[in-house]
């Protein structure tokens, strides 16, 4: 009965030395650090520790190292095979650890001292859906095709990049590369990123971005542009970026040249017609045609009644043009009349002599230091409708009809300027209509 106490007393003393030197096979949690969910998360952050501590069960599934003094992590962290979240940001790495557990699914490295992300440290992390190495040092991202199959988050910014990473993964929903000294995106660096639905590039140093770079962006729904370097006054690398903010559905934070976005959006909603010519004909010439066609729409002038002995069946309009007045957009037709003889309205057929006298001049009147003094004399133009006046009309006393048009041109700096010879064709052109409409309203 003895022996068999002295047995199992053995038996139990050496079970707990086996125990007691062999902590992983228990579940107990490091000194360092908290534990939770029978601690297979183990926070050991904020610790100043510099390796790992002793104790961790290889079956934990979050690990927390972050605020620590690390440098140098390489293959410490292989073992834990059902490793899905890892956190050793604030630290002081050079590199992401080597041989990490190609069970992440979460990983964050923020706020180290890591230059280069080479093609090797995330060559096998196929589940990998959340990687994050901003503010780090990195200068250059090797990526290569068919890695990162399940990437979905890829966070570069607060770094030094100033390319684009290409063969980024295709399944990546958010990319941030804010923060960074960004110049270039190569062609088809964004080409397969069909799924991507938040891109994040302000607080770089575009100037332009490539024809094509964002046209496959279809699933797009937020961009950040603000804080760069935007070539507005280059319309020839500008016009692709502009065009893509203004048709894009993507919600756009930051638009760039915000004024020739306008512009473009103007031009979009009142096109410019085919063979329209803007320096062949300005507002202010359009403004002048506008004015004197208004002119054909008075239907019944005001003349002189004449007295019924000089009344006839023939009627006589003497339009007269000479290059003495200017005129403006603003100015309305102006009729005289002698005071001294009483007006009514009459029809053409009783009038016996009305002459409709119209003025235009080479400058502008009201300046005379733009008149030039050796200008050729106005030569005139008369219009005349003859149904058969009486013998002794020249005896008769002329009642005239004066119109008197403004027409002045402004230059862009509110100078004024004598009109140009288009400009003044386009006048003539139109006084003829006008003078037209006044023989129709005479018959």
């Amino acid at each position: 009965m003895a022996l068999m106490e002295y047995q199992i007393l053995k038996m139990s003393s050496c079970l707990f030395i086996l125990l007691f030197l062999t902590p992983g096979i228990l579940c107990i949690c490091p000194l360092q650090c908290t534990c939770t969910e029978r601690h297979r998360h183990v926070d050991c952050s904020g610790r100043n520790l510099t390796t790992l501590p002793p104790g961790l069960q290889e079956n934990i599934i979050h690990l927390n190292l972050s605020y620590n003094h690390f440098t140098d992590l390489h293959n410490q962290l292989t073992p834990y095979t059902n490793l899905r979240t890892l956190d050793i940001s604030n630290n002081r790495l050079e590199s992401l650890p080597a041989q990490l557990p190609r069970s992440l699914w979460n990983m964050s490295a923020a706020n180290n001292n890591i230059k280069l992300l080479d093609k090797s440290d995330t060559a096998y992390q196929w589940n990998l859906k959340y990687l994050d190495v901003s503010k780090n040092m990195l200068e250059k991202v090797v990526l290569i095709k068919n890695t990162l199959r399940s990437l979905e988050v890829l966070n570069l910014s607060s770094n030094k990049l100033w390319t684009v990473p290409t063969n980024m993964p295709s399944k990546l929903h958010i990319v941030d590369l804010s923060n960074n000294s960004l110049t270039q995106i190569l062609p088809g660096t964004l080409i397969n990123l069909t799924n991507l639905t938040h891109l994040y590039l302000h607080n770089n140093k575009f100037t332009f971005i490539p024809e094509q770079s964002f046209d496959q962006l279809l699933q797009l729904q937020e961009i950040t542009l603000h804080n760069n370097r935007w070539s507005c006054d280059h319309k020839q690398n500008i016009t692709y970026l502009l065009k893509w903010v203004m048709e894009t559905k993507a919600h756009v934070i930051g638009t760039p040249c915000s004024k020739q976005v306008s512009s473009l959006k103007e031009q979009s909603m009142y096109p410019t017609p085919p063979g329209f010519t803007s320096s062949l004909f300005t507002m202010s010439e359009m403004q002048t045609v506008d004015t004197i066609n208004s002119l054909s729409m008075v239907t019944q002038p005001k003349v002189t009644k004449t007295p019924k002995q000089y009344r006839g069946k023939e009627t006589t309009f003497g339009v007269t043009l000479s290059k003495d007045t200017t005129f403006s957009s603003t100015d309305r037709a102006v009729v005289a009349y002698p005071e001294d003889t009483p007006t009514e309205m009459t029809n053409s057929h009783e009038a016996a002599a009305a002459t409709l006298t119209i003025h235009l001049q080479d400058g502008m009147s009201s300046n005379a230091s733009l008149t030039s003094a050796t200008k050729s004399p106005p030569s005139p133009v008369t219009l005349s409708i003859a149904r058969g006046m009486p013998n002794n009309f020249s005896e008769m006393p002329r009642q005239s009809t004066t119109l008197n048009l403004r027409r002045e041109e402004t230059t862009a700096n509110g100078n004024t300027r004598p009109p140009s010879a288009a400009s003044a064709w386009k006048v003539n052109a139109s006084l003829l209509l006008m003078l037209n409409a006044v023989v129709m309203l005479a018959g």
